[in-house]
């Protein structure tokens, strides 16, 4: 399976690196980094992916996209004929509703790509 992982800098971006370069290693899946944010934090989270993904024993192509996140990552998911796309997202209110991010919420809303949301 060809996948596509979105991540930025926070827990669950992490969060949905760790599964999913799990998953890749036990599946036999062929990964590609996608770095969201802004490019003044590109270089250490750019960083700090090539050492987990060393430290598990994977290869990855690694993009970088700094502008309308959600819409380049829609775009190159869509476009790079990936069979998922992977982002963390997505947070419980006290009422037990899920609440999204912006760019969660625009590639769930736009990606024509499988899309899996880890929590």
């Amino acid at each position: 399976m060809k996948v596509l992982l979105g991540v930025d800098g926070s827990d669950l971006g992490y969060r949905a690196l760790e599964e999913t370069t799990r998953r890749a290693r036990e599946a036999g899946d062929e990964l590609t980094v996608a770095i969201l944010g802004p490019a003044e934090s590109h270089e250490d989270l750019a960083a700090e992916v090539t050492d987990h993904l060393e430290a598990v024993g994977l290869q990855a192509e690694v993009h970088r996209l700094d502008d309308e996140t959600g819409s380049r990552l829609v775009e190159l998911a869509d476009g790079g004929d990936f069979d998922r796309l992977v982002i963390g997202g997505g947070r419980r209110t006290p009422l037990g509703k899920i609440k999204l991010g912006p760019v969660a919420e625009f590639v769930l809303m736009n990606a024509t790509t499988t899309v899996t949301l880890v929590r």
